[in-house]
């Protein structure tokens, strides 16, 4: 239960082939809790949610991913490898961008497309003028991958 609420709150979800996810509350007589019934409704709709949660169905890695749970499954030997190599591309990525598009991925479903593209115009321009988007923008230039931990 628990461990499925963290799960369901990451941004990017790697799980191994052998991982199985239910929600258990119910077999102990007890409601979820952890955000669960604010993101899985949100990632799989509220019917399927309603089922995990009243039914406490079992769900292998493969059925999760298939429902948008999980971002990729891979073998059991590969997942602190692979878990790594993300933790390392995300860290050498553009953080200022992936906090805007957190930011504004969260707050899509609740404005309206004008207020979405008036966060949008405020979010790129906030990006572009930071120094990792003037080195992503110089890097395009001169035809090279960015560094965005200069400096």
């Amino acid at each position: 239960g628990a461990g499925f609420s963290l799960a369901i709150s990451g941004d990017l979800v790697l799980a191994s082939d052998k991982a199985k996810f239910t929600m258990a509350y119910t077999g102990i007589g007890a409601s979820p809790d952890g955000s669960s019934t604010h993101f899985l409704p949100r990632l799989v709709g509220l019917r399927r949610a309603q089922e995990l949660m009243f039914t406490n169905r079992v769900l292998s890695a493969d059925e999760a991913l298939e429902w948008g749970m999980l971002t990729k499954v891979v073998s059991a030997d590969e997942l602190l490898t692979e878990a790594q190599a993300l933790a390392r591309k995300m860290a050498d990525g553009p953080s200022l961008a992936h906090g805007e598009i957190k930011s504004l991925l969260l707050s899509s479903s609740s404005n309206t497309l004008e207020t979405q593209l008036e966060l949008e115009s405020r979010g790129i321009a906030k990006c572009v003028s930071s120094e990792q988007g003037k080195e992503g923008l110089k890097a395009f230039k001169e035809k090279r991958k960015p560094d965005f931990n200069r400096g």
